[in-house]
């Protein structure tokens, strides 16, 4: 979806943060990006939690997310740096194809969806057009089919986030530890999610994540 403020946008130099967790893939799309006349990299992270500390040391014009990381996810991040900064421009750049968790990063507030199964050139286009001030989805998303909701739709960013620790076998208080909050707080998300969902053990937890395409989020 390129259009006039991705064409603004190529007229001055974007400043781009790459946060993922695999260096040969921060290598080749570094590369890639450095070599257009109007892009630069100036900052790398492996981790959410150093992506956001990369953003406030750089404020750069777009922010290049993954959203599978080791402890709090891309999408987590994305919450802290748009708390931050609600003018921040991120672009999700994830293994996922799947409209709930497209549905889940656009409730977070990104301005843009590419996936790893798209061609390397598009990422020009993707961060042209987020840093031009529009959203980018990429064509390769399936279309809605307005089907049975799933866990992403019906919970908020952050009780999704725990959602998501949780089916990674994560306990309360190591929740609470990797979200920078308190073991209470990290219960009182655990019951409500199992509340929205309508299940009563982690069991059932799994079972549903499964179920929607959620368990390696």
């Amino acid at each position: 979806m390129s259009g006039e403020g991705a064409s603004v946008a190529a007229s001055k130099t974007i400043t781009v943060i790459l946060v993922d967790d695999h260096p040969v893939v921060r290598a080749g799309y570094r590369r890639l990006l450095e070599g257009t006349d109007n892009i630069r990299v100036v900052a790398e992270a492996d981790n959410g939690d150093l992506g956001y500390r990369a953003f406030i040391e750089h404020t750069p014009d777009v922010v290049v997310m993954d959203l599978n990381m080791p402890g709090a996810s891309g999408l987590e991040a994305v919450r802290r740096i748009l708390s931050r900064d609600s003018e921040a421009k991120v672009l999700v750049f994830s293994v996922h194809d799947n409209e709930a968790i497209l549905n889940q990063a656009m409730k977070a507030g990104v301005r843009g969806y590419l996936t790893k199964r798209s061609a390397p050139e598009t990422m020009v286009e993707a961060i042209e057009t987020v840093a031009g001030g529009q959203i980018y989805i990429d064509p390769i998303m399936p279309e809605p089919t307005g089907q049975e909701r799933s866990p992403a739709d019906i919970l908020s960013p952050r009780e999704f986030e725990v959602f998501r620790l949780l089916i990674e076998g994560k306990s309360v208080a190591e929740i609470a530890d990797i979200l920078v909050i308190s073991p209470k707080t990290a219960g009182v998300h655990h019951t409500r999610i199992m509340q929205k969902l309508n299940v009563s053990n982690r069991a059932q937890l799994a079972q549903l994540a499964l179920q929607h395409g959620l368990m390696a989020i």
